[in-house]
């Protein structure tokens, strides 16, 4: 989102209400506009990620009707880590190429969606992304196609977005057995992740 905001883009925060939510940061976020407030014709639509958010929302008929909804006209339907979860179960990522953060990204095609192990991933007016970091590549990405890849490097500059990464463990395939490590840690929330996406991709109709 910085990258647009650089852009001097027009960001809403949307939810259901306006009372403040916590991230998993304990950070406290209050929505800009409601669900009923929210455009219906919108030129990006971004999720965000956070685990027990996007589970959360994957279960809330609520939630999945609003994207559903949105998602069908918006010219960009974007997401970064766990949203591509989200956007998958309400129906956005059926037969389109995709990607979300690692450690789930394994289910997007529970939910009709193809995963594409990338950075970033886009497939006619879909765009996704891996985790944290690589929501920064898809804001960039996102910069060039909505104003241009001039101003697009420009952004890039401000951000002083020029990465070098002290260690060679960002994805699984650079540290297996911390990856190995992490999921072996983590299966509840594993479990809860698996079976938003089973029951979202019973709501669709998929078929595996």
């Amino acid at each position: 989102m910085t990258a647009l905001n650089i852009l001097r883009c027009r960001i809403n925060l949307v939810w259901k209400d306006k009372v403040p939510v916590v991230t998993e940061l304990g950070l406290p976020i209050t929505a800009t506009q409601t669900f009923v407030e929210c455009p219906r014709d919108l030129d990006v639509l971004m999720v965000p990620g956070g685990m027990l958010g996007s589970v959360a929302c994957m279960n809330d008929p609520e939630v999945m009707t609003f994207l559903a909804d949105r998602g069908s006209r918006a010219k960009w339907v974007t997401s970064i880590c766990t949203g591509g979860l989200t956007i998958a179960a309400a129906g956005l990522l059926k037969s389109y190429d995709a990607n979300a953060t690692w450690t789930i990204s394994h289910l997007l095609p529970l939910m009709g969606a193809r995963h594409v192990d990338k950075r970033v991933v886009i497939d006619r007016n879909r765009m996704t992304c891996g985790g944290v970091t690589a929501g920064i590549d898809l804001g960039l990405t996102l910069a060039a196609k909505l104003r241009g890849e001039d101003a697009a490097k420009r952004v890039q500059l401000i951000m002083e977005y020029a990465p070098e990464p002290p260690f060679q463990s960002g994805t699984p395939a650079q540290a297996p057995q911390i990856a190995a490590a992490i999921r072996e840690a983590t299966p509840w929330m594993q479990s809860q992740a698996r079976g938003a996406a089973e029951a979202a991709g019973k709501r669709l109709g998929i078929s595996l």
